[in-house]
């Protein structure tokens, strides 16, 4: 059996963006995907729960209990197949401080919108084809931070953050072979 596909998202804290994506792909990719979805933040604090107004917004499977966030390393950098960032500051964040990994760093939005460039791949051969020929990160690709901003903003940071990911988690756990 092949290793799972590994994504990482990445926002500021780890506690309302990144924990979202993290919860909620694995919830869409339901038991049994071969994919293994992690979080973490460019800066922050260590074992902080998912943000409050946040949790109540994740989909009926997904649970945030047991969330702790943490830093971004060297070490979880290099255990990720693809890095997908919450908005583009994140994304140079991590090119500056870990330049070798250019090939797997993409914003959520910009992931996204190379789905769609590659209709007929899945898993790796997806995250390679989107290495290989990646759609420019543009501001509407970011997803706006919903700390401290109130319930619209977090619904409306939930809402962009599912559209997202209902394009990208099935073609992910689609295939990690290729």
């Amino acid at each position: 059996m092949s290793e799972p596909l590994r994504v990482l998202f990445v926002c500021t804290a780890n506690i309302s963006r990144s924990p979202f994506l993290e919860l909620t792909a694995r919830s869409l990719a339901g038991e049994g995907a071969d994919v293994v979805f992690a979080s973490a933040g460019t800066h922050g604090f260590d074992a902080r729960a998912m943000d409050e107004a946040m949790v109540p917004l994740l989909p009926g499977g997904a649970a945030a209990a047991g969330h702790a966030s943490r830093r971004l390393t060297r070490e979880i950098m290099a255990e990720a197949d693809v890095v997908l960032t919450a908005e583009s500051a994140h994304r140079t964040f991590i090119l500056e401080e870990f330049p070798q990994h250019f090939r797997k760093v993409f914003t959520v939005g910009q992931f996204a919108a190379s789905v769609a460039e590659h209709p007929e791949l899945t898993g790796r051969a997806l995250v390679e084809a989107a290495a290989a020929r990646r759609t420019p990160a543009r501001p509407e690709h970011d997803i706006a931070d919903p700390y401290r901003r109130g319930d619209v903003a977090a619904a409306t940071a939930a809402d962009t953050m599912s559209r997202m990911l209902s394009v990208i988690v099935p073609r992910l756990a689609g295939g990690t072979d290729g």
